[in-house]
């Protein structure tokens, strides 16, 4: 074996170099090990036609702290937009405009509804964000520590207000679709907040628990602060790579190319990794930045583990619903309503909740959707370094793609490209003669390409039975295991998904707080 080191991350994703970083700083020798020739995971840029480089996954920042990025603008990341405004595509007219907590294009009486329900939705996100920044406790409350942080979280909610604090109550497990209707009469309005409400999930607007997606949001983007949604210049690999610089700098060893085959346990205790090289390296704790799934029954094996505990990974449910189509484009394309300076906002086509609820329904059946929901960016309004000169990217998240489509994947990647390129000549007539390159990647790609079960953005579903003390599952959550030694850190564990950092963060603070690793 190798020199042990304090502790060996699996996994160079956001999350793993954020809990490394920490630990590094306060004195600890961290390992990073890195399957793939690049650090990043999920948040990474590649080319994707010859002279074309797009986010392959994740293609902007919703929730990265404001302080996080001020500390990596000293390690080289730069922003080519920031505080971007949506613009919920028209069909049939001019589109919505969401910008610093205003909506244009709405009648008076939906503008002050809309300001009224921002107003009590950034409220209740406080709350959240409080929440998603706590070392989940256990229900039964056993420690003092335990004990204060539920209070403290039972005291935020209490001091809403007798009526807020019912509202939320009220809201909190509602369907997203009940909300908006009970609040607005646009069509248009209520399909972008409904988008925001099922992004990244397996659910759709009727579904209960999307408004915790919706409030899940709104609270990474108080976060963000100043911020807001924000485009990195060179992609999202950039971010990526500030990180890792920043891990380098506090004394983090990164090693990429380097597999994990699995987790080595003596007398009960995870004491390292063994590298699909044959190389073992020896750690006082193991911290695994990949998905729960991959984490227990691949490289740590079901075999140190009691079934009932198997049986509650293999049922955490971890099957993505986003696809990502990237095209190459030989000009600028003209959306109905978007002036070509707006271009490099985030455009949505979610035009009625009916709509998106069409779209979300073959997912249930293992089928494509007709008719699909789309966010689509167009990064090289911004950052014009991402294509030649004169040729433009479209980087599009489409919603509601099943990971265990009924139809073989080259003809899904066939079929679903050429019906995202039909609803997109609906909102930017004359695209299509644009295109000069196109890439498909559905949720299996995804998890061929960058591990994570299920080609899932959060590493697993976010929903009430597996969010904060049941996050991913009971007995591995708060950041440890059934194995001594052995911790996760990413977005399979509490709060989830999103390039923020945060479950990396809390991972790393639990981790200092049982103490030196030298006295056990």
């Amino acid at each position: 074996m190798t020199q042990p080191f304090d502790h060996v991350v699996i996994g160079a994703g956001h999350n793993g170099l954020v809990c490394a970083t920490l630990l590094a700083k306060a004195g600890r020798r961290v390992l990073v090990l890195e399957a793939r020739d690049t650090v990043g995971g999920m948040a990474t840029t590649r080319e994707f036609a010859p002279g074309f480089r797009v986010s392959a996954c994740a293609h902007l920042l919703y929730a990265l702290p404001e302080g996080l990025a001020r500390e990596l603008a000293a390690h080289g990341l730069e922003f080519a937009a920031t505080d971007l405004a949506t613009y919920a595509l028209n069909p049939d007219g001019a589109p919505l405009v969401f910008q610093q907590g205003t909506v244009v294009g709405v009648d008076e009486r939906d503008a002050r509804a809309y300001a009224q329900l921002r107003t009590q939705m950034a409220r209740f996100a406080r709350v959240l964000a409080r929440v998603l920044g706590m070392e989940p406790f256990r229900v039964t409350l056993k420690s003092w520590r335990e004990r204060i942080a539920a209070g403290t979280l039972a005291l935020s909610i209490r001091l809403l207000g007798k009526r807020q604090m019912r509202e939320f109550l009220r809201i909190v497990g509602m369907n997203a679709y009940d909300l908006l209707t009970e609040n607005f009469e646009s069509a248009l309005l209520k399909g972008a907040l409904a988008f925001d409400a099922t992004q990244g999930a397996e659910h759709g607007a009727r579904s209960p628990g999307s408004v915790l997606t919706l409030l899940y949001r709104v609270a990474g983007l108080a976060g963000a602060g100043r911020l807001g949604t924000a485009q990195p210049r060179g992609g999202m690999g950039a971010v990526s790579a500030a990180l890792a610089a920043r891990a380098r700098k506090a004394g983090v060893e990164i090693r990429t190319g380097s597999p994990v085959a699995r987790i080595t346990v003596v007398d009960d205790r995870a004491v390292g990794v063994l590298l699909a090289s044959g190389e073992e390296i020896s750690a006082r704790s193991v911290i695994s930045n990949a998905d729960p799934k991959a984490t227990f029954l691949k490289l740590l094996g079901p075999g140190y583990l009691d079934t009932d505990f198997v049986r509650r990974i293999d049922h955490f449910r971890a099957k993505g619903a986003v696809a990502k189509v990237h095209l190459a484009l030989e000009g600028l394309p003209a959306f109905r309503g978007v002036p070509a300076a707006a271009l490099g906002a985030r455009l949505l086509v979610s035009p009625s909740m009916d709509y998106l609820e069409g779209a979300f329904n073959p997912s249930k059946y293992r089928e494509l959707p007709e008719h699909p929901v789309l966010e689509i960016t167009v990064p090289t309004q911004a950052d014009p370094g991402l294509a030649p000169a004169g040729k433009t990217v479209l980087s599009i998240n489409v919603m509601f793609v099943p990971y265990d489509l009924k139809i073989e994947a080259r003809a899904a990647r066939e079929q679903l490209g050429a019906r995202v390129e039909a609803v997109l000549e609906d909102y930017a007539p004359g695209i299509g003669a644009l295109v000069s390159a196109r890439e498909v990647l559905l949720p299996g790609d995804l998890e061929r390409e960058f591990g994570a079960a299920g080609g899932h953005w959060h590493h697993g579903a976010l929903a009430f039975d597996q969010f904060f003390f049941t996050r991913p599952v009971p007995g591995a959550a708060g950041y440890t295991t059934p194995v001594a030694g052995l911790h996760l850190c990413g977005a399979g564990s509490h709060p989830g998904g999103g390039v923020m950092g945060t479950p990396g963060r809390n991972a790393a603070r639990k981790i200092l707080k049982e103490g030196s690793p030298h006295a056990r």
